[in-house]
């Protein structure tokens, strides 16, 4: 379970009776959010993740129920916990009705406008509308009526984060509706302006903070105010609509390839699990067997111990952070999948694929061993070293391929590496060389992993990742150059 990272404490007094807690989800950088209102003992969550077990556990610890849940968008980067955690409390659904008639949520819910107010007990929560990261997002900005007619709390979403703005060209890049970009930044032009009419106290609550691939410079800090933003984010320094547009489309990341589905599923409703869901647990026989069907199988061990002897066709997507992500990129939705990952580790990394929709899992197993046992023979991944590659570089036969996203490539890498950005290289195998040496590398070799073991299940194994990658290469002195 995830551990909410902020926390307002109560205010012991007969008039201050309002609950709110962040909670924060560090593998894809995502913020939700529960308020509540004490004396009514009522309480809403918004943007909430699809394991919620986190919220039935403040609300139970706090006294409160879950009476109201929300969104700020239709994500694309993660699947939304709102139909699962109301199907659990009974919780009213309430979603944007804004960005027309492609824009609506297909499954039941109570629709919400631009200047629509609602009560949580006796917190006000207004909604505004604030297009342009997507033509459905709303706001919601929160007054703590016992003690002030004043507003205190903006929960920005995916507009407003702390030192950035959410992107525009998710749409069209994630989603394929070509030509929405520019539409899109023009619409955030705009909407900011509104956002600059708020008083500059208020506090600024948004649905990421850094690591997201929803901006390209998000901060770390989880929580800014309106006037903090109006002074040092550079989205609201421009004051030229052509030149904002350029600005914010500029040097975005590489959407992963999965939030497109993500789209798809939060618009039509996600399937509801109806509680903890673990997956089986598989005998090294029943794993064997699935394997010879061809079944994808994920391998969540460390690179350096997946590259000591795997088993042949495995993924190396490692349980760290980065997980979900890599999942997204890498794994079918329409296809079941077999994963490696010891006991104690299985429940989270359960939880980091269900968060984007990877139900379909059909099993685990804890080790490499018990396959082995059964006469499976454990393949290695071959790794090289910096000083090894400094000396074989300009080596007829060697090619070397940079899979970091593309603002990192430019940014600086090694003189003369194609690039190839990581999750686009099972698209692009035909520019991998079957012959020589490939070397990949990333900025750490965790990465380059991931892309060496997609590379070995296609059947190239002429190929070996760069351990540290270019953050070592530096280190040790070697030049980069930028484009």
């Amino acid at each position: 379970m995830d551990v909410p990272v902020v926390s307002i404490p109560k205010i012991l007094s007969e008039r201050y009776f309002m609950f709110f807690q962040h909670v924060f989800e560090k593998g894809l950088a995502q913020s939700s959010y529960i308020i509540g209102c004490q004396r009514s003992g009522s309480a809403m969550v918004i943007d909430p993740k699809r394991d919620i077990d986190t919220y039935l556990t403040i609300a139970k610890n706090e006294k409160l129920t879950i009476t109201h849940v929300t969104e700020t968008h239709i994500h694309a980067d993660f699947l939304s916990g709102a139909r699962e955690l109301a199907a659990a409390t009974g919780a009213e659904i309430l979603l944007s009705d804004e960005g027309g008639a492609e824009w609506q949520y297909q499954y039941p819910h109570t629709s919400l406008k631009d200047g629509s107010t609602f009560m949580i007990g006796n917190l006000k929560i207004e909604v505004m509308h604030t297009p342009g990261h997507t033509p459905e997002h709303i706001c919601f900005l929160l007054t703590d009526m016992p003690v002030s007619e004043k507003p205190i709390m903006f929960f920005s979403g995916d507009f407003v984060f702390v030192g950035d703005i959410g992107r525009p060209d998710l749409l069209e890049k994630a989603a394929g509706v070509v030509g929405t970009m520019e539409i899109g930044a023009k619409q955030m032009f705009n909407s900011l302006k509104r956002f600059k009419q708020l008083p500059d106290y208020i506090q600024l609550w948004s649905g990421h903070g850094a690591g997201s691939a929803c901006g390209k410079a998000l901060g770390a800090i989880p929580c800014s105010t309106v006037g903090y933003e109006k002074m040092t984010n550079w989205a609201l320094q421009i004051d030229d609509e052509a030149k904002f547009v350029a600005t914010l489309l500029d040097g975005q990341p590489e959407p992963p390839k999965y939030f497109a589905k993500m789209k798809e599923l939060n618009k039509i409703g996600a399937p509801v699990l109806g509680g903890g869901f673990k997956p089986k647990l598989l005998t090294a026989q029943e794993f064997d067997e699935a394997k010879r069907k061809g079944m994808a199988i994920v391998d969540s061990r460390h690179k350096d111990t997946f590259a000591k002897g795997h088993i042949p066709g495995s993924l190396n997507i490692q349980d760290n952070a980065s997980f979900s992500t890599w999942a997204g990129w890498m794994l079918s939705y329409n296809e079941p999948f077999m994963v490696i990952a010891p006991e104690k580790a299985i429940g989270e990394i359960t939880n980091k694929l269900i968060r984007i929709g990877l139900d379909n899992i059909y099993g685990y197993i804890p080790n490499v061993e018990e396959w082995a046992a059964l006469g499976g023979e454990l393949e290695p991944m071959h790794q090289i070293t910096v000083q090894e590659l400094s000396k074989r570089m300009g080596e007829e036969g060697l090619s070397v391929i940079d899979v970091r996203a593309t603002s990192e490539y430019k940014d600086g890498h090694i003189a003369g590496v194609k690039h190839i950005h990581g999750g686009y290289i099972i698209n692009r195998l035909d520019e991998v060389p079957r012959t020589g040496n490939v070397i990949l590398q990333c900025a750490t070799g965790n990465r380059s992993s991931v892309a060496a073991s997609v590379l070995m299940r296609e059947g190239i194994h002429n190929v070996a990742n760069l351990i540290g990658g270019i953050e070592a290469w530096r280190e040790a002195g070697f030049p980069v150059e930028k484009n």
